[in-house]
């Protein structure tokens, strides 16, 4: 048998649904019309999808009456009725299978010599190519079981027992740094693809560095693809939530010794640190998923999340439209997310025309592309300080009333701490609503409300499939 087809393999399982259809239903679940060498059997698979679609009989009669005889010739369909009935037609649908996907390697092959010595594209362009469609193949050849009840059951109560063993505890998954954030979210678990969304200076980025640091703290890896700010002003914010130093003395260098002895300490722990940042400026999901799955094969860096800073400009793979690739984006994250089991926090914009409203709390329906993002996503939140349009509405007033010539006397106060809101608008397994936090401005850091960032969470750092002990840290102040 040749190791990319079999004739004979296909000619049976094609027997096998005509004397039983009721094995279509099976083998759908596994194959697609591609995966049939001989076109003629192609169009055949094809016809006796669309009867069963169409809730009609699959039988010779009406295959015939909706195949075209240039297509398929009498004597293939012959052969397929003339073919040995089979008892166990799944394992023929596996060994289809497993050749359809040596010869999309072997396709593959000839597309990779082909973009790296014949087509005028750099060698970026082409390691993009080479891995978009190894990841094509890659998701269409997984296939998963379906389970019964009995399994789902088992798994389900083994799953509420390991809970119980934890002590009812808040925290499942990685920590959000905030304790009530926490209390609302059972933390980020392992395959959430979690959206953080706000319209300009609300201080998402802020928000998800405190987020990143809390679990760098705690000893886990998270990897950081930038792609807005450069390294260093990731890491003198981070600096800044630390060591309680202000950003802009830190971005001056205007420090006493006290400070400088802090910072130095401060340094010295974060090296220590697992936090990988990519600030390259630009990544398309398949230079993110390889470049994840790299720093992962290391169990050493104990890679527990992934942040994308921001979604909106990650670049497209081939020439599609905007809106076409941001849902090949958001639904690659999301797989990438499953498949490493760990979190991935993406970064959104949302529309300016929320602006618009009197009230200019986010919505869902304010998120840019928010089709494909809203559907994938595990849970969207968004930022807003209400003080932040305060200001600009009190700085409009003085504008305007300057321009008439007429005095105008602001009662906004500028606070160094402001509220914040933090509105989870989507929660696939929780609830929605708000936590409150306050942004600390000069230290571009969020701590929980009347101090409770100095009161130790429970944290424990286990996922379904990893039933390692809890582990109660205290969650630093610097947070």
């Amino acid at each position: 048998m040749d190791s990319v087809y079999s004739i004979n393999i296909e000619r049976a399982v094609l027997s096998s649904i005509l004397f039983n259809p009721e094995e279509l239903e099976d083998v759908l679940g596994v194959l697609k019309e591609k995966d049939f060498y001989l076109p003629a059997h192609q169009k055949i698979f094809e016809v006796m999808v669309k009867l069963h679609n169409d809730q009609m009989p699959i039988d010779e009669e009406f295959i015939k009456r909706r195949i075209d005889s240039k297509d398929v010739d009498d004597s293939i369909l012959l052969e397929i009725l003339s073919a040995n009935p089979i008892t166990n037609t799944l394992a023929y649908v596996r060994e289809i299978k497993d050749a359809s996907v040596k010869r999309e390697l072997t396709t593959l092959a000839t597309t990779i010599k082909k973009v790296s010595l014949e087509d005028d594209v750099s060698g970026n362009d082409a390691l993009d190519v080479v891995q978009g469609e190894l990841y094509k193949i890659s998701t269409d050849s997984a296939t998963t079981e379906l389970k019964d009840m009995e399994d789902i059951t088992e798994d389900t109560l083994s799953y509420i027992q390991r809970m119980k063993e934890l002590g009812n505890k808040h925290l499942i998954g990685e920590t959000t740094g905030f304790y009530d954030l926490d209390k609302k979210t059972t933390g980020f678990n392992e395959g959430d693809l979690v959206i953080l969304a706000a319209r300009p200076a609300m201080g998402k980025t802020a928000l998800v560095l405190n987020m990143a640091l809390a679990n760098v703290e705690a000893g886990k890896g998270v990897i950081f693809f930038s792609l807005e700010m450069p390294a260093e002003q990731l890491m003198l914010r981070m600096l800044s939530a630390k060591t309680s130093i202000h950003l802009q003395n830190l971005r001056k260098g205007d420090l006493d010794d006290n400070q400088w002895s802090n910072l130095t300490a401060a340094f010295e722990d974060l090296n220590k640190k697992k936090l990988f940042v990519d600030d390259g400026g630009s990544v398309n999901i398949n230079q993110l998923r390889a470049r994840v799955r790299k720093l992962a094969q290391n169990e050493d860096n104990k890679i527990s999340m992934v942040v994308i800073d921001y979604l909106q400009l990650m670049q497209g793979v081939g020439n599609k439209d905007r809106h076409q690739e941001v849902s090949d984006i958001s639904r690659g994250l999301k797989m990438l997310a499953r498949e490493m089991k760990i979190p991935i926090i993406a970064l959104s914009q949302l529309n300016r025309g929320l602006e618009n409203r009197p009230d200019k709390r986010p919505m869902l329906s304010d998120l840019r592309e928010s089709g494909s993002i809203e559907q994938d996503a595990d849970i969207i939140m968004f930022v807003y300080r209400d003080d932040v349009y305060k200001e600009r509405d009190e700085a409009r007033k003085e504008k305007e009333a300057k321009d008439k010539g007429e005095e105008y006397k602001s009662t906004f106060v500028n606070k160094p701490v402001e509220e914040a809101e933090i509105i989870i608008g989507k929660q696939r397994n929780g609830p929605i609503g708000t936590v409150k936090l306050d942004f600390q401005k000069q230290l571009t850091r969020f701590v929980d409300k009347e101090n409770n960032n100095d009161a130790p969470i429970e944290v424990v750092f286990e996922t379904i499939a990893d039933t390692n002990k809890e582990t109660n840290i205290e969650v630093p102040n610097i947070l």
